[in-house]
């Protein structure tokens, strides 16, 4: 017992001995016994031992070593990032372990014909990754793909070099120099259209659930909009008459913006002692159209993308918003129960029939009453089907050559978007 006393008794002297010392700074701070590599000792302010300072640090607690590890110190602005990665110096040549073959394409024909937009040549360079995939050159074998207003370059197989000439020459291709197409954006109540014009639809398939999509001859395309226009629920909301350059998007917008009181902040400094922060919503539809044509001109391959928005209605909320002279005050914001639709498919078919697409029965933007304005809208808690009729009215100034509907089929494509 007495040996225990002694032992319990040394520990604690040896403790106050070590905290005595450190307050009088008999000994470095900045660490357990260690002292930082980068530290730099600095004169006491009554002489003795010197205090030590680590440079370029922020302030910080008591640098006290846990659970035996060193503290944590900043790390010095501008300091060059180690990697962590092995990282080693290439072969110095491009492998074609696959028989990749490096190819340079002229596309100035296009670009210097396209002055519509200021880099046409990012329309090829979408259209290749559409057709072959993006993850084509991002695996193995080792690829290049780099385009600028001049050329593209591709280091690829033999196989993916046939993809991308053909794609490259559907663009320099004068016989598509720019191209007329006509698109008709509708909605109708009531889907019930198809029970007197099921006969002239032919299906197509799509991706995206809840579309659907039909071929038509233009005479009977010419028909079956003209039975829509003799319903009460029809609506047209588009220019029916596009020119578009070959590859190049064309985007139909038809929005309107409505305000509406998201949250209030508190400002005691001012009347009524809150401020309401208002908010925007865009309600409408985006429709965009992004054709290639096929080097005979006969098949229309496309893109299209289209956004339908709808405010249901706004569902106040009471907030209370308590003040000095006020102290039961509340006010109400706004929470937007919306609905959207939503589009993305690319099509194939002959130039010679309409392609037709139903969106199914969804939000509907429905025109408003306007001073010579006819794209601005208003949504309501309607619903409605939204169609599209697209239709290839061939080069600018001239008509193309009809032909029997159905004698040619489009070839399927590569499942890519």
């Amino acid at each position: 017992m007495l040996t225990r006393r002694l032992f319990i008794g040394t520990t604690l002297l040896s403790v106050a001995g070590i905290a005595q010392a450190q307050a009088a700074g008999d000994a470095p701070t900045a660490s357990a016994g260690r002292t930082p590599a980068d530290a730099q000792p600095i004169p006491a302010a009554s002489g003795g031992n010197a205090k030590w300072r680590t440079p370029n640090s922020v302030a910080r607690a008591t640098p006290s070593a846990v659970d035996g590890q060193a503290p944590l110190r900043s790390v010095p602005s501008g300091a060059a990032r180690q990697p962590i990665a092995r990282v080693t110096a290439g072969p110095g040549s491009l492998p074609n372990d696959a028989g990749q073959e490096w190819r340079d394409y002229d596309i100035t024909p296009y670009t210097t014909r396209v002055t519509s937009t200021n880099r046409p040549e990012q329309a090829i360079l979408d259209w290749i990754l559409r057709e072959t995939g993006y993850e084509a050159w991002h695996t193995q074998p080792l690829a290049v793909l780099s385009i600028d207003n001049r050329r593209l370059r591709v280091y690829h197989t033999p196989e993916m070099h046939a993809i991308v000439s053909e794609m490259v020459d559907r663009f320099v291709n004068t016989e598509a120099e720019s191209h007329s197409f006509g698109m008709r954006v509708i909605t109708v109540r009531s889907p019930d259209w198809r029970s007197k014009s099921h006969r002239l639809l032919h299906p197509v398939a799509t991706q995206t659930q809840g579309v659907q999509a039909w071929l038509l001859a233009k005479e009977d395309a010419a028909l079956l909009l003209a039975d829509l226009r003799r319903r009460m629920d029809f609506q047209e909301h588009s220019t029916p008459h596009l020119l578009i350059n070959n590859g190049q998007s064309k985007q139909i917008t038809a929005m309107q913006t409505r305000n509406y009181v998201r949250e209030v902040a508190l400002k005691s400094d001012a009347w009524p002692g809150f401020e309401p922060q208002t908010a925007q919503l865009d309600e409408g539809f985006k429709l965009e159209f992004n054709p290639l044509l096929s080097l005979d001109g006969k098949v229309v391959d496309a893109v299209v993308r289209c956004e339908v928005d709808q405010v249901e209605k706004m569902i106040p909320v009471t907030i209370d918003v308590p003040t000095a002279v006020a102290p039961k005050q509340h006010t109400k914001i706004e929470v937007p129960q919306a609905i959207c639709s939503r589009l993305h498919e690319r099509f194939r078919w002959p130039a010679e029939q309409v392609l037709l697409i139903s969106l199914g029965v969804g939000p509907a933007p429905v025109p408003a009453k306007s001073l010579g304005v006819n794209m601005a809208l208003v949504s309501g808690p309607t619903r409605t089907e939204l169609l599209v009729f697209v239709e290839s009215k061939g080069k600018l100034g001239s008509q193309p050559t009809a032909q029997p509907p159905g004698q040619r089929e489009a070839a399927a494509y590569r499942n890519r978007y």
